[in-house]
């Protein structure tokens, strides 16, 4: 039997971006409906585990650059969703969290993500994240080489 051609890099850097882009789309339409942006859902999303985060976590964590996390951040403040608070082990950092209120809208908007997000077979979801983990890991530890 013959063995099939060896799959090129941008194949797969091809079927990513596709993935992801209409995974992003996907959300978004559940997002609008919540009045959530998905730049602010990943940083409720990290948030909501209780634990204040640094600015510099948060920044990672939703793929932005510190200045636009401020004016985010700022505008999650003004809407009473989070509050931040000087790390008490090192006074020149910032650690945000959610309020009560940023609490009650985060458990509202993950409810509505969980029922507009389609399911794989199931085992495919577990699958999928280790890989794309395995693969996000890889690309990380050669990008340091």
């Amino acid at each position: 039997m013959p063995t099939p051609p060896a799959r090129r890099p941008d194949d797969l850097v091809q079927l990513l971006t596709r993935a992801e882009r209409l995974a992003a789309r996907r959300l978004q339409a559940v997002l609008a409906e919540e009045g959530c942006s998905l730049d602010a859902w990943r940083v409720l999303a990290l948030l909501s585990d209780g634990e204040g985060h640094h600015m510099t976590a948060v920044a990672e964590a939703a793929f932005l650059p510190p200045p636009t996390l401020t004016k985010l951040i700022d505008q999650l403040v003004d809407q009473n969703v989070v509050h931040r608070r000087v790390d008490p082990f090192d006074r020149r950092r910032v650690l945000a969290r959610l309020t009560p209120r940023g609490q009650e809208y985060w458990q509202r908007v993950d409810r509505a993500v969980r029922a507009g997000w389609p399911g794989l077979d199931e085992g495919d979801d577990d699958l999928l994240r280790s890989l794309l983990d395995r693969l996000a890991a890889t690309l990380e530890q050669q990008a340091r080489v």
